[in-house]
């Protein structure tokens, strides 16, 4: 982006460079002249619309617009011998920001600074190399028991949201992004190509949740160019290393990555680029892994990236979902037919992988995960063989019983964050024994009800995450938890 006070004449004047509008299609226009353009520079035309070089020949430059193009052929073009940048400052938090870096809306009340420190930031500056990095070594909570207790997320982590349409991605990633708002980090969501109907619904989501000061919206919508569409989640990328360079965390959700691809597509078909697999052009690996590359754990703060994929009826082997299953440290697969049979979130552990969360978790996150990994195994082995009719002895009755109970236990609305001391400590009252002989209805309010004490009550609070803190093994959490009535007194009424 340039600035605001120069316009077409100043960059014609001060560069002394003219070029000249060949073709338009589409998004896509061809210019002859500008001898001494570079590739990605900012061009400008004479009614001040803003393009990027994406491509150079001898003979003409080919532009990328960001907007509508409202000029002909024969429409003059000047240089301004910088690339694309956007301007940040700490006054975008709590903002909606279109992909070139301006405020459209708020969605928080907080007063700002007038005069804020304006830094242009690059929209595609390349990954820091692996010698900056760190180890990943800090647990991200998400709220939802399901993936804290299983499949783990670890800050720095990119891990893939993957599945069907409206199946229940986009509440888990409004989630994790508010319960991490609500622990200090700095959020961004990223909506490319959605509905304005969509994306009107998730900003007033953000704006009632409480933390808005901490989330930022960089908003494409449907209706607009697909140039902007492709730059949104780069200038997404760009807000989060400026917060990354000031040594804080920062949680970047881009939904999604498969519409992202089909605009790349479709911006490459138009500049006559050679079709390849499903007609995607052949460095779309490229684009996309450039992209997410520049997440990671670095010696000032980290960045997460939970990008989003869509599926059609639960295929993962399609071509832009294997892409960014081979770029990513795991994904979330979110299933269908789990969907169809009310459970939610509809999140499959068997079929979703974290491979670098576990690594950060304490050691009893990292025992709760492999226990009930194994026992969610088990289980739906046993479920399987039931249906060749075969008997069953008791100890495999006692694992059924608490297989429906940990079914309950998992399922879990989007309203109801879960911190992750508190999820440990339910299931070890599960796993303990309680709730034995109570209906799946009555467990699941006897959760909420001391989900309120624990949100409510600085002392339940502090007792249950010092009985949580205190132990390295689920089985130390269950003992623990037998001895002391006073944290159990909601479930033990019951036992």
């Amino acid at each position: 982006m340039t600035e605001k006070s120069k316009d077409f004449n100043y960059y014609l004047q001060t560069f002394e460079e003219v070029g000249y509008v060949e073709e338009l299609l589409g998004s896509i226009v061809y210019v002859n002249g500008l001898p001494g353009v570079s590739q990605n520079e900012m061009v400008i035309f004479e009614d001040n619309t803003l393009g990027q070089v994406i491509g150079l020949d001898q003979e003409k430059i080919e532009v990328l617009l960001f907007s509508r193009a409202n000029f002909t052929v024969g429409t003059e073009v000047a240089r301004t011998d910088q690339g694309f940048k956007v301007p940040l400052s700490d006054s975008v938090l709590g903002k909606v920001l279109n992909p070139l870096g301006e405020v459209i809306s708020s969605l928080s009340t907080e007063k700002q600074n007038d005069s804020p420190k304006i830094t242009f930031m690059d929209v595609d500056s390349a990954p820091i190399d692996i010698m900056k990095r760190k180890s990943i070594t800090k647990p991200l909570e998400t709220g939802v028991m399901i993936v804290d207790l299983v499949i783990p997320i670890a800050k720095g982590q990119r891990e893939l949201v993957i599945g069907d349409r409206n199946i229940g991605k986009t509440s888990f990633l409004k989630q994790t992004l508010v319960n991490q708002a609500s622990q200090g980090t700095t959020c961004i969501y990223v909506a490319v190509g959605k509905k304005k109907a969509a994306l009107q619904r998730s900003t007033e989501y953000y704006k009632k949740c409480g933390y808005a000061g901490n989330i930022i919206i960089v908003a494409a919508d449907a209706a607009m160019p697909s140039g902007l569409n492709f730059i949104a989640p780069y200038t997404a990328m760009s807000v989060a290393e400026y917060f990354r360079n000031q040594g804080k965390d920062v949680l970047v959700v881009i939904d999604d990555l498969t519409s992202h691809a089909r605009y790349y597509r479709e911006i490459s078909l138009l500049a006559r680029r050679f079709p390849g697999r499903n007609s995607y052009p052949g460095d779309i690996f490229f684009i996309h892994s450039r992209l997410l590359e520049r997440a990671g754990s670095f010696s000032k703060g980290t960045i997460t990236c939970l990008p989003t994929a869509e599926t059609i009826m639960g295929d993962l082997a399609g071509y832009i979902q294997t892409n960014l299953m081979a770029m990513t440290d795991g994904h979330i697969f979110f299933d269908k037919d789990m969907f169809d049979q009310g459970k939610f979130p509809a999140v499959n552990q068997f079929l979703s992988v974290t491979r670098v969360g576990l690594q950060a978790q304490p050691d009893l996150m990292r025992d709760i995960s492999r226990i009930l990994s194994n026992f969610l195994v088990r289980l739906a082995q046993i479920r399987q063989f039931m249906h060749f009719g075969s008997e069953l002895g008791e100890e495999v009755k006692k694992m059924l019983s608490l297989g429906v109970r940990l079914d309950e236990f998992l399922k879990q609305k989007p309203e109801h964050n879960m911190p992750v001391n508190l999820s440990a400590f339910l299931l070890g009252v599960l796993w303990g024994g309680f709730w034995v002989n109570d209906r799946p209805k009555k467990l699941k309010a006897d959760m909420l009800l001391m989900r309120q004490d624990y949100l409510k009550n600085a002392a339940y609070k502090q007792n249950i995450d010092k009985t949580v803190g205190s132990v390295r093994k689920l089985k130390e959490l269950v003992d623990k938890i037998r001895l002391n009535d006073q944290l159990v007194h909601r479930a033990k009424e019951q036992k």
